[in-house]
């Protein structure tokens, strides 16, 4: 386990800036000029995993992404509080404090799943929304291995004992199709800031909360929504984006073959390629 001074150095750059939210210090970065695009990532992942969309869609829009409560360095809360009503909390102060108050939004996976939770609760500002491989589902196929993992009763007095280097590098395996893209910088970044101090207590809390299906209310979105799926997809089943695609009013879908769970970190040009034109469209 690196310690925050060593993680500091190595995971911030000039864009990087601190945020205090009732204790909490949010890492973020604003990169680019235009309508503001918000990114949020995944469980056990960090801004980082849209560095390649930033350098991208960073030429047209204004790129705002954070590092989620409980993850990278951003790191643990005060309370222990992971509800999802707390992600929506934060993201809102977030948002507030910066002055954006019309923006379109994304989210990977638990990204997705706080995304399409936030369009529910604040439907006025968010103009468009992009579900990439998003969670929300509460039923047994789309719990992805860390998580049922996490849910057993003696993963939490073992956690930082279990999750070494190799069983990180395992999961993040996992969660790419293509294994040639997967290098060595990758898997040590979602180690050094998976198991930063606090962080794996963080991920149980957030896997063990109580958290309640709300998937009924997904056909009440009212903004346009971009669909993006991994056909190869091994944790969260590309069925899902069916399951959206039927249930959000105005949506359009996109699957893509030979990808896994990180459609913008496995084929970052097509994918940010269809988010400028998603976002570029009437409807």
């Amino acid at each position: 386990m690196k310690d925050f001074q060593h993680l500091l150095k190595k995971y911030t750059n000039q864009y990087s800036r601190f945020l205090s939210i009732d204790g909490v210090l949010i890492h973020y970065r604003i990169e680019g000029e235009g309508e503001p695009l918000v990114l949020l990532h995944g469980a056990f992942s960090s801004l980082h995993t849209f560095d390649e969309w930033t350098k991208r869609l960073s030429k047209k829009y204004r790129i705002i992404r954070l590092d989620l409560p409980g993850f990278a360095l951003t790191g643990s809360v005060p309370d222990d509080d992971y509800s999802m009503k707390r992600h929506l909390y934060y993201l809102n102060c977030f948002l507030e404090i910066l002055g954006i108050k019309k923006f379109h939004l994304g989210g990977s996976s638990l990204g997705g799943w706080i995304s399409w939770e936030y369009a529910l609760h604040y439907p006025q500002k968010v103009q468009k929304l992009i579900l990439i491989d998003a969670a929300g589902f509460m039923d047994t196929d789309s719990i992805p291995l860390p998580f049922k993992m996490a849910r057993t009763p003696l993963f939490g007095r073992v956690i930082k004992y279990v999750i070494q280097h190799n069983v990180l590098e395992q999961f993040v395996r996992e969660v790419y199709y293509n294994q040639s893209k997967i290098t060595p910088e990758i898997v040590e970044r979602y180690y050094e800031l998976f198991t930063r101090e606090g962080n794996p207590e963080a991920f149980l809390l957030l896997v063990n909360n109580k958290h309640k299906e709300n998937t009924k209310n997904i056909k009440n979105l009212e903004m346009p929504v971009l669909i993006m799926w991994g056909r190869e997809d091994r944790w969260i089943p590309v069925k899902n984006a069916h399951r959206f695609h039927e249930l959000i009013p105005q949506n359009r879908m996109l699957i893509y073959d030979r990808v896994g769970h990180l459609p913008m970190e496995e084929v970052p040009v097509q994918t940010s390629k269809a988010v400028i034109k998603f976002l570029s469209e009437e409807f």
